[in-house]
């Protein structure tokens, strides 16, 4: 018998994406009625800028340069990646069923508007721009944000990577946890661990830890309907990463077996 679908709208802000993907199809065969506002893709020559502006060109430029070859290396292991999607019982195929609607970003008065006649239960974020402090605060429902990280430990970018690079592979997980104007500073509702393979390298740790964390997204979500969300502060250390340069990548890969 199939499993009758919990009552509520969820709205999922992402830029897309396969790691998006998968959450967005776990939420759909949980609730009702879940709706996507779709972002376009940063550019790169905006990427580059801000990087730049608060790392340097040097750094920025380096961490571009893995930005292209991870995208390059991807297909280089889509068979461990079918097998993180197997192992999980999770799909990255569009889904055709759910409502997609293009914005141009999360923080123009257009997005805003479309967001507020929605009338959501819940916002849910994923792979996204950063809400501004004005869309963030217009925003009556609890927003709730997917990261690929432990946190306070590993907020930002590439957390599986640098638990890995650190030797903290019982902090390799993902977080689920409230937005506040931090990045990634929100309390925390859920966390999850796992152990990643042999075969993932720095391509797959992200799949890999979206796909083992679907139950604590609909955890949180439905928490949320029901009123009885329980965020915790963690205490520890907190810091916020980034991509490693090229030339640190390439370092560890060689050195340490590390990619």
């Amino acid at each position: 018998m199939t499993e009758m679908k919990r009552a509520g709208l969820v709205v999922v802000v992402t830029a897309g994406g396969r790691n998006p993907q998968i959450l967005i199809n776990a939420l759909a065969r949980r609730f009702s009625e879940v709706v996507v506002l779709l972002e376009p893709a940063e550019s790169k020559s905006v990427f580059v800028r801000r990087r730049a502006r608060k790392l340097g060109w040097p750094v920025a430029l380096g961490q571009l340069a893995t930005m292209v070859a991870s995208k390059f290396g991807k297909r280089f292991t889509e068979g461990r990646a079918r097998e993180i999607l197997e192992t999980y019982g999770v799909s990255d195929v569009p889904n055709a069923d759910v409502r997609t609607v293009p914005i141009p970003s999360i923080n123009t008065p257009e997005a805003l508007d479309r967001l507020t006649k929605f009338s959501p239960d819940v916002v849910f974020l994923v792979s996204c721009r950063m809400l501004a402090a004005a869309t963030l605060s217009a925003i009556s429902c609890p927003v709730i944000n997917f990261h690929a990280g432990i946190n306070p430990r590993y907020r930002g970018l590439m957390g599986g990577y640098w638990a890995r690079v650190n030797r903290d592979e019982e902090n390799f997980g993902a977080t689920v946890h409230l937005v506040d104007a931090g990045v990634d500073t929100g309390d925390i509702l859920y966390q999850t661990r796992m152990t990643p393979g042999k075969g993932d390298t720095m391509h797959t740790y992200p799949l890999l830890q979206t796909a083992a964390s679907t139950g604590i997204a609909i955890r949180a979500v439905e928490d949320a309907l029901a009123g009885t969300l329980r965020p915790m502060t963690v205490a520890g250390p907190s810091r916020q990463w980034y991509h490693p340069p090229v030339w640190t990548w390439i370092w560890n890969g060689l050195s340490r077996g590390i990619w």
